[in-house]
């Protein structure tokens, strides 16, 4: 078996146009290594992938040699992507975009991120709603049914999804549309990384010639008061309107802040946002597209969660501002995302669990010291219970991670779960693609 294996891996290392790292080789540790300092795990072969022909042929190795396949895409998120002994399917190579600006669509491949769509869109005015962060896997988003910064005002990114371009478990190149596989392409909207590797998609744009936000700093004792601004500034305004409230636990001191996106021009956007401004705040700025939310930077220890509201009277409002006020560490934030607009409308025709949620509460813990991790994970947990009273029970799957198998119905939808694994169990009947939001075939 070993002189196979040594065989197969000579083979796959002179066949990519990628490149092939494993342990001992140069360039090992820098291909396993992730953001989230809470991650050290050795793959047994990591495949980083120039093309989709080379996703193929390390599928193929990984089957022939029984190996188990993770699949590490643009971004990072909490589900796995890295796994002791696994072939890691790397795909951040695959970062091209492509913009059809007379269709006002875009081919995005798996391994780009938001950052990487964002700057290919920016010259045609047009923009996709996925991922409220640079740093963001467009594939994992998209898949997983995430949210974005326009999903009030033009609804939720998988409902802009045209096709999408996959490699199976048994190494076949297979597209899914409207048209051709469709409960595949049905079961792409929300169904994770569980049917295949996605080496690209097509995704609907929106024209938006323009798009203006503020950021307004405040005191952290401002934040009830804050976010009751927020609430009716951004939660009852038009559905072009979006953003943030979010604490931050950061150095010097913690602060809380407000950010408020608007589908329109500058003008629109001061008359909205004054209730904001009028309250007193240490500073504010403005931008436009580029104005988002950093992700925290690499090395730290990383977790988060979300919970789904129905509403956010001043119960939840207190509530969530006495968590936010007791992070673990300097880099923690804990956010409240609107949903609503667009969102509830459901007029893409795929139905999310999180549909009728009118917001998202995110408690995500940044921190250093490795002695603080019970602390960090008790206060993503905390904040989570804390707002139970108002929950849905529904969540976005690319906001939690591992936290057990009722979550992950509760982000794959108690409905759609019995069509999800029919097709789990044509497309990957041996469970192939495991490590993630997993799905079992039936």
């Amino acid at each position: 078996m070993a002189s196979k294996a040594h065989t197969a891996l000579a083979a796959l290392r002179a066949e990519l146009a990628g490149e092939v790292f494993a342990p001992g080789d140069p360039g090992y540790d820098g291909a396993r290594a992730v953001p989230n300092a809470r991650t050290d795990r050795r793959p047994a072969v990591i495949a980083r992938c120039a093309h989709v022909t080379d996703v193929v042929r390390a599928v193929r190795f990984a089957r022939e040699l029984d190996l188990r396949i993770a699949v590490r895409g643009g971004g990072l998120g909490l589900a796995g992507t890295l796994v002791d002994g696994a072939l890691e399917v790397d795909l951040r190579r695959m970062g091209e975009v492509t913009v059809d600006p007379a269709a006002e669509a875009a081919r995005v491949s798996g391994g780009a991120t938001v950052g990487h769509l964002d700057r290919a869109t920016l010259p045609y005015g047009l923009a996709a709603t996925v991922g409220r962060t640079a740093g963001v896997g467009v594939a994992g988003c998209v898949l997983g049914g995430g949210t974005g910064p326009l999903d009030r005002a033009v609804g939720p990114v998988a409902d802009h999804l045209i096709g999408v371009e996959l490699v199976t478990a048994d190494a076949e190149r297979v597209h899914a549309n409207a048209d051709e596989n469709p409960e595949l392409f049905w079961a792409l909207h929300g169904g994770g990384g569980n049917f295949g590797i996605a080496t690209a998609l097509t995704l609907t744009l929106h024209e938006l010639p323009r798009l203006a936000a503020v950021a307004v700093l405040y005191r952290p004792e401002a934040a009830p008061a804050v976010v009751r601004a927020f609430r009716e500034v951004v939660g009852a305004g038009p559905d072009e309107a979006g953003g943030t409230a979010l604490y931050l636990s950061g150095r010097p001191a913690p602060s809380c802040a407000a950010l408020v996106t608007y589908a329109g021009g500058e003008e629109e956007l001061r008359a909205l946002a004054g209730p904001l401004t009028a309250l007193p705040h240490e500073g504010e700025v403005r931008g436009a597209r580029a104005l988002g939310l950093p992700y925290p930077p690499g090395g730290l220890r990383a977790h988060w969660s979300a919970q789904c509201l129905t509403a956010l009277p001043d119960a939840a409002v207190d509530t969530v501002c006495a968590l936010a006020a007791d992070p673990p560490a300097p880099g923690s934030r804990l956010m409240l995302l609107p949903l609503g607009g667009a969102v509830a409308a459901g007029a893409g025709g795929h139905r999310l669990p999180y549909q009728g949620a009118a917001w998202i509460m995110h408690p995500f813990a940044c921190w250093a010291d490795p002695a603080d991790d019970e602390r960090a994970l008790a206060w993503v947990r905390d904040a989570c219970a804390g707002v139970r009273p108002w929950s849905t029970d529904a969540v976005p799957l690319t906001l939690i991670g591992d936290e057990g198998p009722e979550r992950v119905r509760a982000g794959l939808g108690e409905g759609n779960l019995l069509g999800l694994e029919k097709v789990k169990r044509r497309y990957d009947p041996d469970n192939v693609f495991r490590f993630n939001h997993n799905i079992r075939p039936l």
